[in-house]
């Protein structure tokens, strides 16, 4: 079977965000597993600049008028051939893949992505001289969504899959620039392109890909209905027979306590006692006070709404007058980082907040924090919670989409039966988060039950094979659907 996975990050190449992570680590799994993958990326100049090496020309494509350059590479530490669509749009423009240096996104987001799904479209549907036709075409997110459109105006095209992995950003733009983009007229309407007035890149994978899936069994059910569909629950309620949670996996390679490169002591079930070390080496590194007696809790993630910060930022005082102590890794709003910026400065030794997004500090706050806060007001799969569980750092989730289908609420007969692997809040408010901190902090004080719910969360699978092996019964099924 020949994949072509389209995407618009993966990592270790180029990231963002939890999409990264997905594109760095199925592909290479379904090759693994021996499937013809072929993983398609923009050529980023910050991408081009990773890369060891010249990457070979093995195309030229001439798109809508636009010649583009496709090399080909392989993704870092693996035989999994890459194939990078090279035009100015990306190669001249260092920094984010999307958005400017003030935060905004590029103004020519549609004319970018669009060349990447008309390269998609052609390479999928063998038009693009490279001896080589997908048997199925699998895009992911908005980026990629028309590239599914406009296959299926080939003559050849590919079975289709389409993933979301968060419906919130569909790729909206006006009707103006769906014409300047030069699209057939049939795709705009109700039954493919339009969204109220606006061309949405999302809705041309979620009309024309023979399935649909989405990263989470949870956030499948949620999108059918409203809010959680966005105004699109109509559409996704009229394809639930061609919509699949699966959830997503972690790289159990990257993510491994027992050898993680970035952590002071590397540990594991047998070892769980070393995982102190790890805590104190994070309160020395960000200024905190060296101390065992009190719960560590961290954060990695996005500064915005979606992530809990208004349900955290009225009582993280209060949380850490339980006593605790906090440590915070991400950026985003404004608004947010300047709050969480005047919080740690108010409270020296007691919390800690690093503007950034670092991989190596990500892995030592799993490593090193005793509890995982991560609110999030929805989360079509999440994949700290899965690290933090692997890490046997607990977890403080809203029971909402991936969460609340990887994490046991710690009640007492969750506990008693041994199945309870966190804490879990139902109601998107700031008392009901702190009421689940203040549960956390309370079992913390008591070791052999913690211990329990370490071991039983460090003992979850969560590698990708499984999900890979549904992804191949799916790719199957497409294959055998007649279109």
């Amino acid at each position: 079977m020949k994949l072509l996975f389209v995407a618009s990050e993966a990592y270790p190449l180029i990231k963002t965000g939890g999409l990264a992570d997905v594109a760095g680590t199925l592909p290479e799994v379904l090759r693994q597993d021996g499937l013809d993958v072929r993983l398609l990326l923009p050529a980023y100049a910050d991408l081009l600049a990773s890369i060891d090496g010249q990457p070979a020309v093995v195309a030229e494509l001439e798109l809508a008028g636009q010649s583009v350059r496709i090399l080909e590479t392989h993704l870092p530490d693996t035989p999994l051939v890459t194939w990078l669509v090279d035009h100015p749009l990306f190669s001249d423009r260092p920094g984010n893949p999307y958005h400017d240096p003030l935060g905004k996104p590029w103004e020519d987001n549609p004319d970018r992505f669009m060349l990447l799904c008309r390269a998609a479209a052609q390479i999928g549907s063998g038009e693009a001289s490279l001896r080589w036709r997908a048997d199925v075409m699998h895009c992911n997110d908005w980026h990629t969504g028309p590239a599914i459109a406009l296959a299926k105006l080939q003559p050849d095209c590919p079975a289709s899959v389409f993933t979301i992995h968060n419906l919130a950003h569909m790729g909206l733009f006006d009707r103006e620039t769906f014409d300047r983009l030069g699209l057939p007229e049939h795709l705009w309407g109700d039954q493919a392109l339009e969204f109220y007035d606006h061309c949405s890149f999302m809705k041309g994978g979620l009309v024309f890909a023979d399935y649909v899936t989405t990263v989470s069994p949870g956030y499948a059910g949620e999108i059918c209905e409203s809010p959680g569909g966005m105004g699109l629950e109509g559409l996704l309620s009229a394809r639930r027979d061609r919509l699949v949670g699966i959830l997503n996996g972690i790289d159990t390679r990257t993510w491994d306590p027992s050898s993680d490169a970035y952590i002071e002591q590397r540990y594991d079930v047998e070892s769980l006692a070393a995982k102190s070390v790890n805590k104190q080496a994070l309160q020395q590194a960000f200024g905190l006070a060296l101390r065992d007696d009190v719960p560590l809790l961290g954060f990695i993630g996005r500064l915005t709404e979606q992530k809990g910060l208004e349900l955290m930022l009225p009582v993280l005082e209060e949380l850490l007058r339980l006593p605790a102590q906090l440590v915070f890794l991400g950026t985003g709003e404004t608004v947010y980082e300047r709050e969480l910026k005047r919080l740690a400065e108010a409270n020296p030794g007691a919390m800690a907040t690093v503007l950034a997004y670092n991989e190596s500090v990500a892995h030592r706050i799993e490593a090193g924090a005793d509890i995982f806060l991560m609110p999030s007001l929805f989360e079509p799969c999440g994949l700290n919670q899965l690290y933090s569980l692997r890490y046997g750092t607990l977890p403080v989730v809203r029971a909402v989409g991936g969460l609340a289908d990887t994490v046991v609420d710690a009640d007492e007969k969750a506990i008693a039966d041994g199945t309870a692997t966190g804490f879990v809040f139902r109601l998107p408010t700031a008392e009901d988060f702190l009421a689940a901190v203040r549960r956390a902090c309370l079992l913390w004080r008591e070791p052999d039950r913690w211990r329990g719910l370490q071991l039983r969360g460090m003992a979850q699978d969560f590698s990708w094979h499984q999900s890979a092996e549904r992804y191949r019964a799916l790719y199957r099924e497409a294959i055998n659907l007649e279109r």
